[in-house]
């Protein structure tokens, strides 16, 4: 079903537009993620979709009384308001439909004249067939759901808004805003202030809706799970893609190349034609060049294909560290009561790239601390191995002193090797060209300033980069880039992340931290996730066998006259208790779980032979288990006793 169309919609502040003819139609259940860059002029057309701000040109409709709603970035509730009525306040028109419907129900009650009675009975019926419909009669389970699953506990219902922080509040907007189930929705940065478990949530839960929605977001993970269109504004245009984040990428950079293509194979006709005109001209040829020339004037020129790509971003080559960066053996960090990590033991070799992930909170910041030599450990041992020189790059960009001009905050202590020229080529590798290296440090956008932080570290010579947050200041394309020149660095990097895909890209080894816990991952994130799926499904695996089992021995009580004489079956299997078999099933199922998680290490597919001798020696495990359990069930009928 139709549900917004867009016709030649434009906009823009002055001469020149921000984007103009931009046409498209969105139908329910599509999902459009909504790309580009820092500027583009994204947020100004949501705020056009929301009727918020109006077109220059064109016309935005709704269709069939389609009813939309966004996500604001500035949190206002009424005063006095807890969490819970906050967001069942969504249901404002069920919950007067509810009232209406037992104030109805009372006046049917009493009602004794005949015609007005069946007035109010085919109303009841009406609002009673709309609230099934509608299922408002689970609305407190709904906002439970939505509540639970955005990171607000039970204890929060009743606690009054204003004593919930920023994050928080606009958490609170997004439930009101699902609950509420608009026909469209408009969501601009919905996983902003969520950590990954939350935002894992809210994948899954948007997947499953069947509204239209338009989602701007820099969260390329995000993207990828959520979308089935993309839109990239791009040069005042809109340009739709079919599928998620990763096919529009791959269909993105198909369409540059073959139009690229077929840019220079005009070009180079069209050349080749007009040096046959010049040489031509005059003479027997004359005639001929000029049907040539009337061909090329009808000829439609086609512009050279442009592509949206981030800053140029390239680290120095640096000097070789010892062959363990960090060595950590039981390593804790606790305050108080409190233990964010505990026993914490890897080794990190040369070269490699370490990524850390975790909710807030949860200790990543304090282990860069303590790895850096700025906090001591509660207990347990950090080794730095030999010629380490870290530099590190805190989320807030404290590297940087604000009041100095680019160039001389970057500007280490005067080096004669280091000219006015040389700092200015540097700065001209991370993407910082022209009058802005002479501006103060506080008139950088945070791009910038995120990326002049990493001049100075390369300035320093650094062969460890620590990375805390490094993708908070940057659009899609610094991040590719950032990835990139993270990925060709010649030394070892760690970084704290919540961007799941700059993770997935970057890292070779993972340490994942939750409530006390923590995992060392020899992989990237979506190896993680392997490991995740596969000890689920094994649980899933378990939890089966389990069930079958007891049901099986279940006793079954059987009325008399059903009863009847049955043959007892001949042993199969030579006699053993059954509590012993019960012990070698459970004890198989735990080796099959453990090769399971093992299997998922995308290490192990990196060794042919070892991959091929654990696939069959999971293969006899599971033909064991299955004789396991029907030696089991014989024994359950035929011995005596169990």
């Amino acid at each position: 079903m139709l549900l917004l169309s867009c016709t030649d919609v434009t906009r823009g502040y002055g001469a020149t537009p921000l984007f103009e003819d931009v046409s498209f139609e969105l139908h329910a259940g599509e999902r459009v993620g909504f790309v580009g860059p820092n500027g583009a002029g994204k947020t100004t057309f949501m705020r056009l979709l929301s009727g918020v701000d109006t077109p220059e040109g064109g016309a935005i409709k709704f269709h069939a009384g389609a009813r939309f709603g966004m996500l604001h970035q500035v949190a206002e509730f009424p005063p006095g308001r807890t969490v819970f009525d906050e967001a069942k306040s969504a249901f404002d028109e069920l919950l007067a439909m509810q009232t209406d419907m037992v104030t109805t129900a009372e006046a049917l009650a009493v009602c004794t004249d005949e015609i007005q009675r069946r007035q109010l009975s085919a109303k009841f019926d009406r609002l009673s067939e709309l609230m099934s419909a509608q299922d408002a009669y689970q609305l407190d389970h709904k906002v439970e759901e939505v509540l639970g699953g955005l990171g607000f506990k039970e204890a929060d219902y009743q606690r009054e808004i204003t004593t919930f922080s920023g994050g928080q509040q606009r958490r609170l907007l997004l439930a009101k805003l699902l609950l509420s189930a608009p026909d469209v929705m408009l969501l601009d940065e919905p996983s902003n202030h969520l950590d990954i478990a939350t935002t894992r949530w809210l994948e899954e839960y948007l997947s499953r809706q069947p509204q239209g929605m338009i989602v701007v977001s820099h969260d390329r993970y995000f993207l990828n799970k959520v979308s089935t269109r993309i839109f990239e504004l791009h040069n005042r245009k809109v340009t739709s893609y079919p599928g998620n984040y990763k096919q529009y990428v791959r269909l993105r950079d198909e369409k540059y190349d073959r139009q690229l293509k077929e840019f220079e194979a005009q070009r180079e006709y069209i050349l080749k034609q007009e040096e046959i005109i010049r040489r031509s001209h005059y003479g027997q040829m004359a005639k001929q060049a000029q049907s040539r020339s009337k061909t090329l004037d009808k000829i439609e020129v086609l512009e050279k294909p442009t592509r949206v790509s981030g800053p140029s971003i390239r680290f120095s080559t640096v000097a070789r560290a010892g062959d363990v960066v960090f060595h950590t053996e039981d390593l804790t960090k606790s305050y108080g009561d409190k233990t964010l990590f505990e026993n914490l033991n890897f080794d990190l070799p040369r070269g490699k790239r370490l990524g850390i992930m975790g909710p807030n909170g949860c200790g990543k910041t304090t282990l860069l601390r303590i790895l850096l030599g700025d906090e001591k450990p509660t207990s347990g041992v950090v080794k730095r191995g030999q010629l380490v020189f870290p530099g590190y790059l805190d989320q807030h960009l404290g590297l940087l002193d604000e009041d100095k001009p680019l160039m001389q905050a970057v500007w280490p202590e005067p080096d004669p090797a280091l000219t006015e020229q040389k700092m200015r080529d540097l700065l001209g590798a991370f993407g910082l060209q022209g009058e802005i290296v002479e501006a103060p440090v506080r008139q950088l956008s945070g791009g910038e300033k995120s990326r002049a932080a990493l001049t100075k570290l390369t300035v320093a010579g650094i062969n460890v980069l620590i990375l805390d947050e490094p993708t908070n200041h940057l659009d899609i394309w610094a991040c590719d880039s950032l990835e990139e020149a993270v990925k060709n660095f010649d030394g070892t990097v760690i970084t704290v992340s919540h961007d799941r895909y700059f993770l997935n890209r970057t890292s070779d080894m993972m340490i994942v931290m939750e409530d006390g816990k923590h995992e060392v991952v020899f992989g990237n994130y979506d190896t993680y996730e392997l490991l995740v799926a596969a000890r689920a499904e094994a649980e899933k695996t378990a939890q089966r066998g389990r069930s079958k089992r007891d049901e099986k021995a279940k006793p079954v009580e059987l009325a008399p006259e059903t009863v009847t004489t049955k043959v007892k079956r001949k042993r199969q299997f030579p006699f053993r208790k059954v509590s012993d078999l019960e012990a070698d099933i459970a004890a198989m199922e735990a080796t099959i779980a453990a090769l399971d998680v093992t299997l998922a290490d995308g290490e192990v597919y990196r060794d042919g032979r070892r991959f091929t001798k654990l696939c069959a020696e999971q293969e006899a495990n599971r033909s064991r288990l299955t004789q396991l359990i029907a030696h089991w069930e014989e024994a359950v009928e035929l011995n005596g006793d169990r």
